[in-house]
């Protein structure tokens, strides 16, 4: 894994597990990769996000790049910006 230095920005919903902090950074190759590298540093925060089939959780959104992404094989290149958010409801 050579992909260093992504900048992962995590939506509200899922700061408990990141101290509290809305930027962080991870390294990975792929969506999954960055995952792992993300849950060895910040235990339980691929749970929040990932389901036990290996899927995105639905209300759980990630944009690499500014595109959005469903897949976690997804590659993520050296420096893209990757965004974590919670999707919203309510009425």
């Amino acid at each position: 894994m050579t992909a260093a230095g992504v900048k992962v920005y995590v939506s509200t919903h899922v700061r408990s597990y990141t101290e509290g902090r809305s930027e962080i950074e991870a390294a990975g190759r792929t969506l999954s990769e960055l995952m792992a590298d993300l849950e060895r540093r910040y235990p339980g925060l691929r749970f929040r996000v990932i389901d036990e089939q290996d899927r995105i959780r639905p209300h759980m959104n990630f944009f690499v790049g500014g595109q959005l992404v469903r897949d976690l094989a997804h590659p993520i290149a050296p420096g893209e910006d990757v965004h974590i958010l919670g999707a919203l409801s309510g009425g």
